[in-house]
Order: C-alpha cells, then sequence, then structure tokens
C-alpha cells in the first residue's frame, strides 16, 4: 500500500476518528510522539541538547566503554526528520565529529571506517553551513576541529583541513 491510497482510506474518516487514529500512533510509536510534540512546542534549543545527549552516548555511553556509532547516525538521522533549521543540523553534525576528536585523541587510534564516518560528517556539516550562509557562524568552531586534529595519523587532519580550506579560504 502506498501513500495515496492512505490517503484516500484517511479521507473517508471524520476528525474525531483521525484523532484516534493520531493518538493511537503517538502513544505507540516514539518517533511519532517526538515529532508531535516538536511540532506543536517547537522549542529547538531544548531538542539540539537532547540529540547532543543523544550523540555523545555513541562515543561515550553512560554505561561501559564500547564505541556505537550506530546510536550517534541514528540520533543524527532522527534529528533531520523533524524538520529542524539549518543551523541546528549543522550544529549536531559539528557536535559529532567534535566527539570523534575527542575520543580518539582519548583512546588512540581507531579503524578506517570509523575515520570516514567522521571526515564524511564533517563534510556534511561544513557544506550545510556553505549553502546556508553560516560560515562566519561556525569558522572557529570549524577551524578548532582541525586544530584539535593535531597528533591524529591516517590523514585524518590532512583530510578535515583540505575540507576546511574548501569553505573557508
Amino acid at each position: 500500500m502506498g501513500l495515496r491510497e492512505v490517503k484516500s482510506e484517511l479521507n473517508k474518516l471524520d476528525k474525531k476518528e483521525l484523532i484516534k487514529h493520531i493518538s493511537e500512533l503517538y502513544k505507540k510509536y516514539k518517533p511519532v510522539k517526538e515529532y508531535f510534540d516538536f511540532y506543536i512546542n517547537p522549542d529547538e534549543k531544548k531538542l539540539l541538547e537532547q540529540y547532543k545527549e543523544k550523540v555523545k552516548e555513541g562515543f561515550f555511553p553512560k554505561r561501559g566503554f564500547q564505541l556505537k556509532l550506530s546510536i550517534s547516525r541514528k540520533a543524527i538521522n532522527d534529528f533531520k526528520k523533524l524538520g529542524t533549521s539549518a543551523e541546528s543540523l549543522a550544529d549536531l553534525l559539528l557536535y559529532f565529529v567534535e566527539n570523534g576528536v575527542e575520543f580518539t585523541n582519548k583512546y588512540g587510534d581507531i579503524d578506517e571506517n570509523f575515520y570516514t564516518s567522521v571526515e564524511s560528517t564533517y563534510s556534511n556539516a561544513l557544506e550545510i553551513i556553505d549553502k546556508n550562509g553560516l560560515l562566519d557562524n561556525f569558522k572557529k568552531r570549524a577551524y578548532k576541529i582541525v586544530t584539535d586534529t593535531d597528533e591524529i595519523g591516517w590523514g585524518f587532519q590532512d583530510y578535515l583541513e583540505d575540507l576546511y580550506y574548501l569553505h573557508y579560504e
């Protein structure tokens, strides 16, 4: 069944039935609850802080020491789906990169997939920042990420530095 069929069926329902179905979805599915909570009360700063905690949890879990980038990536994808501003999305993406750099500086070299993930996230952040005229807002922070990678191998700093200068010079 596609969206067209769903819309057709929903058009047959009266307002009371629609409210009942939406209420059921709200109670049963956390992403639906989050969507409507943000829709009704769009406190983007608060939402951004909540998602930063989720991103951090993937790198530095409250219990244990295991890196779980999937948790951090999922948080970013869920945040995107809520329709937040480009500035908040860029902030969250840079936060992911900052945590990746901190993790590496704290625990030593990781594998190639890890660096590729952090690099692509940095690239995405800079593209969003540049496309939306936010370069001045994030310049110091974006450069600090590059300087914080000074002791990291695998050509990581070189790549991030190239990305930085692609957008800032």
